[in-house]
């Protein structure tokens, strides 16, 4: 929990930035495994966090807009409580630690809402996505549980996000904690790397570095050697010297900032020359969109470019041909890279996302392209000094995805089908940092994990 006046200031700020009525921030209950008392592991909602800091079970938020309140809303344990968990802080105590004088009971939120709408004053509230949560809204207000989605409130989302998406000193210091624990992740992973070893051992050490270090993973582990499957959670299979090992996995902090770096390495050590040869080029494509990224520069833009990078590194492989920017522009290199180069990230791995991609990577002046791989881009507007991003390029050779394309004759002009043949069972090879946007440039988000071939390899030796 950071300084109450890092909460309140971002509370003032956020009533300043909308105009009247009242908006509720729902913090998350606890989620039931199998049965009621036997529940996941507890992850507060990310923006009742931002605002409120109170990382327990069962509470709420209210901006009362209109009169300069905040308000918070929990439930006192009781004596069942105690001597199942021991001693527990107050609603009232928890509350003035992050600054909040007004409280109440958790049940006394219905009557705060019933009389704003009475009083005919706007209730804001953001996209929902717990059941339980849906359920709690129709019951405040009434809305259909298939109308949750529409009838969330734009300018409360977008006042969320133009704060949320400007990282304080707060934020960089606990964003790069959570990239200290992820280096070690990743060249844990490089090192465990070898003939006979199974995916989830790996896996499991990633986490294990998560939960030794008081966090958790940021998301659940990507350890595949099917690097071509591009979020493969499949962890069965034995490594044999030879093989391409993909981790995409990050760490979260205990107070719930992440990190989300990716690495793939040779399994035994060493890459062979056709792997070494595809590696490079996606080194020089994560490397020329570090060299980009800035203020003022539209991240579509910098995607666009290091897509021109991985198409003119694969046509000096023979695996590309044609003009490369004619290449990019039909979008051929998405046979390559489907996805886009990056997202938001902060106190959610892929950050605010819970809102809309749309409302969180796009705005008036940057809109989507509709296009299959650029499509997928999920940051595509104007860099800010503050932001927070993944720079996450790749190359992938999927044999669906080839059969597909070349049965459908797509891109014949740019495409090298027969030579794709020798690649069919490549995999994937994928290469993520994080990057902080400064004034003048960027910088990464803690030390840079081994990235080059040597680095790797004379780790994993």
């Amino acid at each position: 929990m950071f300084p109450k006046e890092v909460y309140i200031n971002r509370r003032e700020r956020l009533r300043a930035s909308m105009k009247d009525g009242i908006a509720i921030v729902l913090g998350n209950p606890d989620a039931p495994m199998n049965y009621a008392d036997n529940i996941y592991h507890f992850r507060q909602d990310s923006t009742f966090l931002y605002f409120f800091g109170i990382d327990h079970p069962g509470f709420a938020g209210v901006f009362d807009l209109d009169n300069n309140e905040d308000y918070v809303f929990g439930t006192d344990f009781d004596i069942d409580d105690v001597i199942w968990m021991g001693p527990q802080p107050s609603v009232k105590e928890l509350s003035q630690k992050v600054g909040v004088s007004n409280t109440a009971q958790f049940g006394e939120l219905k009557n705060l809402v019933s009389k704003a709408v009475q009083e005919g004053r706007k209730v804001h509230f953001l996209p929902v996505y717990r059941a339980e949560n849906k359920i709690l809204i129709h019951e405040l207000l009434g809305t259909p549980l298939g109308q949750i989605k529409e009838k969330a409130s734009a300018e409360f989302i977008r006042a969320v996000v133009a704060l949320r998406e400007i990282k304080d000193e707060y934020d960089i210091k606990e964003l790069e904690r959570a990239a200290e624990i992820g280096y070690q992740i990743h060249v844990t992973a490089m090192k465990m790397a070898k003939a006979g070893v199974y995916e989830r051992e790996i896996a499991g050490e990633c986490e294990a570095i998560a939960l030794r270090a008081g966090g958790a993973l940021s998301f659940p582990a990507i350890v595949s050697r099917r690097g071509e499957t591009l979020h493969n959670h499949y962890h069965g299979n034995k490594l044999d010297t030879g093989d391409l090992l993909l981790v995409d996995s990050g760490a979260e902090t205990d107070t719930h900032y992440a990190s989300d770096n990716t690495r793939t390495v040779p399994v035994g050590g060493k890459f062979s020359k056709k792997q070494r040869e595809v590696y490079e080029v996606v080194l020089a494509a994560i490397n020329k969109g570090n060299e980009l990224i800035r203020p003022g520069v539209t991240y579509q833009s910098i995607h666009l470019e290091v897509c021109k990078v991985i198409a003119s590194g694969l046509k000096e492989l023979g695996l590309m041909k044609g003009n490369v920017d004619d290449a990019v522009k039909a979008g051929a290199h998405a046979l390559f890279m489907p996805h886009g180069l990056g997202h938001m990230m902060g106190l959610d791995v892929h950050d605010m996302e819970d809102f809309g991609e749309d409302f969180v990577g796009y705005d008036d002046k940057v809109q989507r392209i509709d296009q299959f791989g650029t499509a997928y881009l999920r940051l595509g507007k104007e860099l800010k000094p503050g932001f927070v991003l993944t720079n996450e390029p790749g190359i992938y050779f999927i044999p669906a995805l080839i059969d597909k394309w070349q049965n459908e004759g797509l891109h014949k002009d740019f495409i090298n089908y027969e030579k794709l043949k020798e690649y069919r069972d490549f995999g994937g090879i994928r290469l993520e940092d994080d990057i902080l946007v400064t004034e003048n440039g960027n910088r990464l988000i803690g030390k840079r994990i081994p990235i080059t071939v040597d680095e790797i390899e004379a780790i994993m030796s």
